[in-house]
């Protein structure tokens, strides 16, 4: 891969995000287990959402495709079905065209929700592989000298191309993360938001809110997992529309509430395909007796909080509490704190567009994580809301995670006996690819409640598992 492609590819990647969405609400625990409550959804055409997820203008700016063609090589065999304008550009990205006929390639919702596993492409898994340690600013200066050089900033190309500059400067060194395969996108979210108006969503030069200086990670999610959820995130914090939520990435480069508004009456769409999606079969032998065994075990100890599978599944929708599940902390303090870091977005957010009525998103700050649904978990590695632990068994026995650890980020690299990745255990960090544990947010304490399970009721469990 060439420095050209590297670069380009890293830019347009790290500008898509998932959205977090707002009225704060007074917790009223009774346990330690909040129920979260359904709220109703919009639904549409399943085939017109995938069409529009894959070939649609919901980010309507990018780099102009001749000078695109010229740093990137075409995808002889493309890996998801497209149209043939975009057949030979890779999945994570759309061609797009404004009304002045210019042609664009431009980030989509693939770069955050698609990854390979086990040597096969899977739309709709997180993404655990791509690289937000780089400060993006250098590398987006050259790109911006480059279109104006090869096309002049009294052109089209340069109009069509500076809704993409605008944000991409804004966010330039503002997403390292301290290692590759985590995702930045709360702070993601904060940088945007910061610099739109919340009632015309225009995009102002310089930002209007405080931004925080942290970058707390997070895994990326499958999206299977959504129909079962009735609520999006690991903070539960997305309630209310959850197309709302999905179609926010346009904030990247959307002109103002005209363009929010085309947008939204396609992601009902968009989410109704989501909710067709089923995890990819586990694909090795599957030890059908000692899974059995461990289905006996997990109902006992862990379908209170992750539900059942089978013919009678159910799942809980539980919001646990801090000190039960007692996992790194940040990423919910950022929202519940009595000063929280994300406050002016928390604010920002219950005064926009994205939070009035018809098709409200609500943004319902609790604190704790989501106990989340199972389903697929073999491929979803690795684990915890910040991804700081390598393999399931390493989750259910907390003694032996690493503190340091390397994983090769090749996705044939798997662990069919521990469900994960194989990893390096190391003394300290010594790359971007060293996952550090010590560092704030990066935590891998917490969910002990595989710790008081024998050795073979952990494999029992595991076994399952792969049946999920």
């Amino acid at each position: 891969m060439s420095k050209l492609l590297t670069f380009s590819s890293l830019l347009m990647g790290i500008l898509l995000f998932s959205y977090c969405s707002s009225t704060r609400i007074e917790a009223d625990m009774q346990g330690k287990k909040k129920f979260i409550p359904p709220s109703e959804q919009r639904t549409g055409d399943a085939d017109k959402g995938f069409e529009y997820l894959l070939n649609g203008n919901y980010v309507s700016s990018g780099i102009p495709y001749l000078l695109y063609q010229s740093l990137n090589p075409k995808i002889d065999q493309p890996l998801v079905s497209r149209n043939p304008e975009n057949k030979n550009i890779p999945p994570q990205f759309t061609l797009v065209t404004n009304q002045d006929g210019v042609k664009m390639v431009a980030p989509n919702c693939l770069t955050c929700h698609s990854e390979y596993i086990n040597g096969e492409f899977v739309v709709g898994l997180g993404n655990t592989s791509f690289d937000y340690t780089n400060d993006l600013t250098a590398p987006n200066t050259l790109l911006n000298m480059a279109v104006s050089s090869v096309y002049g900033k009294d052109s089209k190309e340069w109009k069509a191309f500076e809704p993409f500059m605008q944000s991409s400067k804004a966010l330039g060194g503002q997403m390292k993360t301290e290692v590759k395969g985590i995702n930045p996108a709360d702070k993601l979210t904060a940088v945007l938001v910061a610099h739109r108006d919340p009632k015309t969503l225009e995009w102002h030069k310089d930002a209007q809110l405080e931004i925080p200086e942290a970058v707390i990670p997070t895994d990326v999610p499958p999206w299977w997992l959504l129909k079962k959820k009735h609520a999006m995130f690991y903070t539960a914090i997305g309630r209310g529309d959850f197309s709302k939520f999905l179609m926010a990435s346009s904030l990247l480069t959307m002109h103002g509430i005209d363009e929010a508004k085309e947008i939204d009456e396609k992601f009902p769409d968009v989410f109704s395909w989501i909710n067709t999606l089923e995890p990819p079969k586990y694909p090795e032998t599957v030890d059908l007796n000692k899974a059995q065994s461990g289905e006996v075990i997990f109902n006992k100890n862990c379908s209170g909080c992750h539900g059942t599978y089978g013919k009678n599944e159910s799942y809980p929708n539980y919001l646990v509490a801090l000190d039960v599940v007692k996992t790194d902390p940040e990423l919910s303090n950022a929202y519940t704190l009595d000063d929280p870091i994300y406050k002016p977005f928390i604010e920002w957010y219950s005064k926009s567009w994205f939070s009035q009525e018809p098709h409200a998103g609500q943004l319902i700050i609790e604190e704790g994580y989501v106990a989340p649904p199972l389903d697929g978990i073999w491929a979803s590695a690795p684990y915890l809301h910040n991804g700081s632990v390598p393999t399931i068994e390493d989750l259910l026995n907390s003694p032996q995670r690493p503190t340091y650890w390397k994983r090769s980020y090749d996705s044939k690299d798997y662990n069919f006996e521990k469900l994960g990745w194989h990893y390096e255990t190391l003394e300290a960090k010594n790359d971007k690819g060293t996952y550090d544990t010590t560092i704030r947010g990066y935590g891998n304490q917490g969910h002990y409640f595989g710790d008081k399970l024998s050795s073979s009721e952990r494999s029992a469990v595991i076994e399952y598992l792969k049946t999920l």
